[in-house]
Order: structure tokens, then C-alpha cells, then sequence
């Protein structure tokens, strides 16, 4: 039979167990520009408006994929800004890890592609968003309540088979 000493530990266990909250969002990997692939776009802000849509993560991955004279260069705000033609340009298809938090900018360095839109700026945030305050709609509503039902039930039953144990 199990000692109070034995209960009283996996007690312990279930209770901090339950309040354990897992990571489960895996690093994504986005193809810059989806269908379109990187390639010269034939509206001028099309890459930034996929970006916008888009919520990078420390640990998620970029892939560049095109057919075709093109390449991919990570350059600095200036570079981007201006179309710095660059030296170091990388061939299809490349996958960048993006390693942490901070803007990064991508252009590609052939011909006039760049000034023709053939660029893109993200940002990558280093955490996830902080969640709402107060949950905007029923599956934030669904996942607070598990995230508090569960732990508290894991306590309730525990503490039950604690006592149980403990009278005889």
C-alpha cells in the first residue's frame, strides 16, 4: 500500500504537472511570396503586403524559391532601402533560419529586379504575442477555461485520492 510520504509526492507531481504550460507552436517555414515565388512581382509593394500578413518567429524559416536569372541577398535598412547591388547573393533555392528577434532585409541583386519590387523587409519578433486581456472570441474562451479546468481538476481528484488513501 502506498505510504502518505509516496501520495504526498505524486501529488505534488500531478498538481505542478497541470500547471505546466506546453510550447506546442513549432517554428513555421514560409515561402517568400507563396505562388509567386521570389521573383520580379508586377505590383511594387506586393512582397511587403505577403510580409504584413505574415507573423515571423525566432527559430521559423524563410524560403526563397524561383526559377530563373534571380538571387537573394540579406542586406542592411540602407542597402534595402537603396538598392545596393551587393556582392554576396545566394542561388534557389536558399532557406534562411531566422536565429532571433530584429528587421531583416532581402533583395535580389540582378539586373534592376530590386527597384522593380524584387524585395522584401520583415520583422521578427522574439516571442509570442502577449493574449488578449479579456478572450475575444470562444476559442480563447475554450482554450482559458482548459488552461484553469484542468489544473484545478487534477488538484480536486488528487487530493481526493490523498485523503482516501491516508484514512485507511
Amino acid at each position: 500500500m502506498a505510504t502518505r510520504a509516496n501520495l504526498t509526492a505524486w501529488l505534488i507531481v500531478l498538481i505542478a504537472a497541470g500547471f505546466i504550460e506546453v510550447d506546442t507552436a513549432a517554428a513555421a517555414t514560409y515561402t517568400v511570396g507563396e505562388e509567386l515565388g521570389w521573383t520580379v512581382p508586377s505590383n511594387m509593394s506586393y512582397y511587403q503586403s505577403w510580409a504584413a500578413s505574415m507573423s515571423f518567429m525566432v527559430g521559423d524559416k524563410l524560403s526563397f524559391n524561383w526559377t530563373g536569372t534571380h538571387n537573394v541577398a540579406e542586406v542592411s535598412k540602407a542597402e534595402y532601402d537603396n538598392c545596393t547591388q551587393v556582392i554576396s547573393a545566394l542561388g534557389s533555392p536558399v532557406d534562411i533560419q531566422l536565429l532571433k528577434g530584429g528587421s531583416y532585409h532581402y533583395i535580389c541583386t540582378v539586373n534592376s529586379n530590386c527597384e522593380l519590387g524584387q524585395k522584401l523587409s520583415i520583422t521578427v519578433r522574439s516571442s509570442a504575442p502577449t493574449p488578449p486581456t479579456s478572450p475575444s472570441n470562444s476559442a480563447s474562451s475554450t482554450a482559458l477555461a482548459s488552461s484553469i479546468l484542468v489544473p484545478t481538476f487534477l488538484t480536486v481528484a488528487c487530493l481526493n485520492l490523498l485523503c482516501h488513501y491516508t484514512r485507511h
